[in-house]
């Protein structure tokens, strides 16, 4: 935790950090301090310990350029580090990937017109197979694309980050009671945590 300037950690249980970390995200000010305030990061699952919050979105405004860096870090430190955001509601998916201290690729595809704007590194091997199995060239260039193609690919690229993390990593989703785990998970604060406080709220534990 010390790389990302986490404080104050608490053992919780699973049920607790999703409860606390969803009311965070979406409960208060979606501009405020607050959505910022805590994550949960989890036990050693499977080789890879999650740390989950808005506070670790690769794509909002305020925090992109900071997880960017820490995806760098952490990378130089474990070897491996990667950053989502999956909007499962259909608001698309983002990802950052970093390996041996550099960022390798980052890709966002929410409905956001300046999404291409994100974009770092060529096509992860998932994205290209994923493409062709679509019956898109491998490497593209939107500027040349069709509007068909670039529709196809931004659907798909909607509901991918899950799929991608389990295909180099590990899924959030596929985790369950036979998944290895070792450790303790715990909430901590971030920086806006520290300085400002925590929301107010009753929790489900």
């Amino acid at each position: 935790m010390d790389l990302l300037g986490l404080a104050r950690p608490r053992p919780v249980t699973f049920a607790l950090a999703n409860d606390v970390v969803e009311a965070d995200s979406h409960d208060g000010p979606a501009d405020g301090p607050g959505c910022f305030a805590r994550v949960f990061v989890s036990p050693e699952l499977d080789g890879w310990t999650f740390v989950a919050g808005r506070w670790c979105d690769p794509i909002d405004d305020e925090r992109a350029d900071e997880v960017l860096r820490a995806c760098e870090r952490l990378s130089a430190r474990y070897g491996r580090a990667q950053a989502y955001y999956y909007g499962a509601q259909g608001d698309g998916s983002a990802w950052v990937v970093a390996e041996g201290g550099a960022v390798i690729r980052r890709y966002s595809e929410t409905g956001d017109g300046d999404d291409h704007l994100l974009t770092i590194g060529a096509p992860l091997p998932f994205e290209r197979d994923r493409r062709v199995e679509l019956g898109l060239a491998p490497d593209w260039d939107a500027a040349h694309a069709s509007e068909d193609e670039e529709d196809e690919w931004k659907w798909a690229v909607f509901d991918m980050a899950p799929a991608l993390a389990q295909a180099i990593g590990l899924s959030p989703l596929t985790i369950g009671s036979d998944t290895p785990m070792r450790g303790t998970g715990v909430l901590a604060l971030t920086e806006y945590g520290t300085a400002n406080g925590v929301p107010p709220g009753a929790y489900s534990i």
